[in-house]
């Protein structure tokens, strides 16, 4: 299977955003990809998540959601982006990744479990966590899909109850922010997740400044496959699902576990 990471330096421009992701979806389609993912807060972006984020806030079907299923059933392509998504609070958003199938039709949609409390960020101060823990993963060609997003990439069980639901591919969609030793965590945490469960990690970022760039797609050796640098882009990459059978007759450490 083909899919594309397209690299965003999304701002507050939400219909600019848009557009970009549309011209990203018809590069991704000409390249053959079956999806094109992007990253976290993918329609609207800043530097310090604020009392904004709440009120531009809309429901899946609301006008932002509408936009990214025409833009999936226009280019006839799988797109998953990340949008805010309105909650029951009206003080805070949900942080959420939206998937459309190539029709259109809305596969998942995934609110982020982990706010990103630390570094000096609240994101729960204007974001709500998700009201389930539990995993979600939508399936496209006979290859499934699970979604996580940016801080979630910290917490391996979460990968882990991904890969028992039946990921092949995680989707890691994400705004990292920048500081010390950032990027290196950011690429090695890719690959922990990778190696750990048997699976591909595809790690799909905002760019600089807000972000630290280098999307990229990790196999489940721990290779990267893709990789994007530090400019907005869309890149399409080739993974084969069933490589995941061979890796885990080598390491079937999914059936060993033992929790301590």
């Amino acid at each position: 299977m083909r899919i594309a990471m397209g690299q965003l330096a999304s701002g507050t421009d939400t219909a600019a955003n848009l557009r970009t992701i549309d011209a990203y979806a018809a590069r991704a389609a000409a390249d053959g990809a079956a999806l094109a993912a992007f990253p976290e807060y993918a329609t609207y972006e800043k530097k310090m998540i604020d009392s904004t984020f709440p009120t531009v806030a809309q429901p899946l079907d609301g006008e932002v959601g509408r936009e990214l299923s025409r833009i999936a059933r226009h280019h006839g392509i799988a797109v998953v982006a990340g949008l805010v998504e309105s909650s029951p609070d009206p003080s805070r958003a949900y942080n959420t990744l939206a998937a459309f199938g190539p029709d259109g039709a809305l596969l998942a949609a995934y609110r982020k479990i982990h706010l990103f409390d630390a570094q000096g960020f609240r994101e729960s101060d204007y974001v709500a966590p998700a009201p389930t823990t539990d995993p979600v993963v939508f399936d496209l060609d006979g290859v499934r899909f699970g979604l996580m997003t940016c801080y979630d990439l910290r917490f391996p069980r979460q990968a882990e109850a991904l890969s028992d639901a039946g990921a092949h591919v995680l989707l890691a969609c994400s705004s990292w922010v920048p500081g010390e030793l950032k990027t290196k965590q950011w690429r090695t945490l890719l690959a922990a997740r990778a190696i750990e469960n048997s699976l591909f990690v595809a790690g799909i970022c905002q760019a600089p400044p807000v972000s630290v760039g280098n999307s990229l797609l990790a196999g489940p050796m721990g290779d990267v496959l893709a990789e994007l640098g530090l400019e907005p882009g869309v890149l399409a990459a080739d993974f084969a699902p069933e490589e995941l059978a061979s890796v885990r007759a080598h390491f079937p450490t999914r059936s060993q576990r033992r929790y301590l």
